[in-house]
């Protein structure tokens, strides 16, 4: 089996085997993103998926336990497509515990409320939602394509099937000027839904996007450090999520979280503040 271009997935699918059932991302358009830019999408054929199923059951011998569809928005694919992969994976790897992939909003909102739940009756258990901000405005500037209570309708449709959510905000998306709004409207837009699974990212600002370029030109103030941090504490201020676990412990995050919503909001708002000190106390520089 030989993977086509870069391969992306979550960080809790570190051990997972990965299978794509298509090639780079349907939209490929937001403006903070460099991710699979060297791919022109497709949707593999379905001969091509099961090959490579039967290639890993034939040399790959590593116990695996869950597997991952990728590349960006797997469920674009045709349900009865997405269907006999999952038979498939299930047939040959009776030991599975867990199938999951990253999936847009709009890709959930075309699917009906049946189709949803027969992929979870066949054992897809979680969606990566890329959520990145609850505000309207930010999600329009870097061109996400996509509005907050399409969001929501997306995550609570997929919570009515039984498939677990798994959301991502990036802290700093705004920068400076909409920080404030990017923390609040995310906490709403996460307390509308309550996702199982939180995960915070820090913006990286990387040199090849329309963002990075923005920030180059001076055009996109981008928040400090201690900024970033007041973000989060802002955000944890206004989120009521009850049951969600939140991890920030990504490499692009200055400050590792790990806590479940409600309960541990506290714990982590202390976290923060005292990270906000020691940063204030070195002249708002993290050292």
């Amino acid at each position: 089996m030989i993977y086509e271009g870069d391969v992306y997935r979550p960080p809790s699918e570190a051990n997972s085997l990965i299978i794509q059932l298509t090639i780079g991302c349907a939209h490929n358009g937001c403006t903070f993103c460099s991710m699979y830019k060297n791919k022109h999408f497709r949707i593999r054929e379905l001969n091509e998926v099961i090959s490579d199923l039967y290639w890993v059951k034939e040399h790959y011998p590593y116990n695996f336990d869950r597997v991952f569809l990728a590349d960006g928005d797997a469920l674009i694919v045709k349900t009865d497509i997405i269907v006999a992969v999952l038979g498939k994976i299930y047939e040959l790897f009776p030991h599975i515990r867990r199938v999951s992939t990253y999936g847009t909003a709009r890709d959930i909102l075309m699917k009906s409320p049946e189709e949803l739940r027969m992929l979870r009756r066949c054992g897809l258990e979680m969606v990566y939602i890329g959520a990145e901000t609850g505000s309207d405005k930010i999600l329009r500037d870097v061109n996400k394509k996509i509005s907050a209570a399409e969001m929501t309708e997306a995550c609570l449709k997929l919570k009515a099937a039984g498939i677990k959510v798994s959301m991502t905000l990036v802290t700093g998306l705004g920068g400076r000027p909409d920080s404030t709004e990017h923390a609040i409207e995310s906490a709403r837009l996460v307390s509308a839904t309550k996702p199982e699974y939180l995960g915070l990212l820090t913006l990286h600002l990387y040199a090849d996007t329309p963002l990075g370029k923005a920030y180059r030109a001076g055009k996109f103030p981008a928040l400090s450090p201690l900024e970033d941090l007041k973000e989060q504490k802002l955000f944890l201020e206004n989120v009521d999520s009850e049951g969600t676990i939140l991890r920030s412990n990504h490499v692009s995050n200055f400050l590792s979280l790990a806590g479940t919503l409600n309960h541990d909001r506290e714990k982590m708002i202390a976290q923060l503040e005292a990270a906000i000190s020691v940063a204030e106390s070195n002249s708002g520089k993290l050292r």
